[in-house]
């Protein structure tokens, strides 16, 4: 440790050298190196922090530059965790970094998170975020949270005893919403100074658990609004009736996909599968993104009917017996089908994964 390097947090007062030797000795797991985890992770690798595991299954795309301040234009197309890991070495070389390009399932999040004190969550999506939160509840694991939605973000600590009490994820939010009750930041957008504000305060909250402060986010969801900011602090205490995994089988074997989804429709997972898909004279591409979304559809027959207009031209399907809907996640797709479902029952529906290589480009 360079005492050297850090010694403006260092002569802090109640933060002293003592402080500083827990960051080096601790190891922090960041799931999702989006908006949230882009800053999260900068601050705690400048604040030396030793080991750093980061979570992403996903590539740097044009669109996420304006807010992912780790990346920037030639690591675009590249996996999110490998540039990260290169842009981060640059800042701390003393750090050690381990990346994970993968998804988090309810059969790898136990391998994954059982070797760092605190893990932080900074995905976009509430199956993942149900996940991590069983896994952490059940391996006792610190879990510090973070979301944004428009102007507003949200911070809270979970799985840390305080006052002969734990709270979890599940205790603030016990029933997940419907994934199209609550869109992301493609579909809702994002200010880039939002989620570098709650990013840096998830990674302040990482530093005071660390170090040994009592004045942690436990038991308690900060809401932040960065329009007029208003910000709250709302307390809130164990739901015993929530229901949860409670090890590994029963996490294993949780349906997660009933509680966070609509349905189990069939996706298609590959450009290369899409493009087989068009090739029937009876099949068709369906753009439900509103007209001001960019970038458009180019370069594959599609039409374009947004999610919201989409009951009152259902009669331009009728000729087509194999529909695929497509948005920027995945949400609006899904609901697109549902609804078409209702109405041609016969018909091939499906719906091309956001988990899949962005055509979007």
């Amino acid at each position: 440790m360079d005492a050297n390097r850090y010694n403006r947090q260092i002569i802090l007062p109640d933060f002293g050298i003592s402080a500083q030797k827990k960051l080096s000795e601790s190891s922090v797991l960041v799931v999702g190196a989006g908006g949230l985890g882009c800053p999260v992770l900068q601050v705690l690798v400048a604040a030396g922090i030793q080991h750093i595991g980061i979570v992403d299954f996903d590539m740097v795309e044009l669109h996420n530059l304006h807010r992912q301040f780790l990346f920037n234009e030639s690591d675009v197309g590249k996996p999110k965790v490998l540039a990260a890991e290169k842009h981060l070495q640059k800042m701390n070389s003393d750090t050690e970094i381990r990346t994970f390009h993968q998804k988090i399932t309810p059969e790898n999040v136990l391998s994954v998170i059982q070797d760092y004190n605190v893990v932080v969550d900074c995905t976009d999506n509430f199956s993942t975020r149900y996940i991590i939160n069983d896994a952490c509840f059940i391996l006792e694991k610190p879990l510090v949270y973070g979301s944004i939605f428009r102007y507003e973000g949200q911070v809270a600590v979970f799985n840390v005893v305080k006052d002969e009490m734990i709270t979890s994820y599940r205790d603030l939010f016990p029933v997940p919403p419907k994934p199209d009750e609550i869109p992301n930041c493609n579909e809702a957008g994002v200010l880039p100074t939002l989620s570098s504000i709650i990013g840096t305060i998830q990674a302040n909250e990482v530093i005071k658990l660390l170090t040994g402060s009592d004045d942690v986010l436990v038991h308690k969801l900060l809401v932040f609004n960065s329009k007029d900011y208003q910000t709250m602090i709302i307390g809130f205490e164990e739901n015993i009736n929530k229901v949860y995994p409670e090890n590994q089988k029963e996490l294993e074997t949780f349906d997660y996909g009933n509680s966070c989804s609509i349905g189990d429709y069939n996706e298609i997972s590959s450009y290369d599968e899409l493009e087989v898909f068009l090739q029937n004279n009876d099949s068709v591409l369906i753009d439900v993104r509103e007209a001001h979304e960019l970038p458009r559809l180019t370069s594959l027959k599609h039409m374009e009917i947004p999610l919201g207009n989409l009951n009152q031209h259902l009669e331009l399907l009728e000729n087509y017996n194999s529909i695929c809907f497509i948005c920027a996640s995945g949400i609006r797709s899904k609901k697109a089908l549902e609804i078409t479902q209702s109405y041609f029952p016969e018909k091939q529906l499906t719906h091309y994964s956001p988990g899949a290589k962005s055509i979007l480009l």
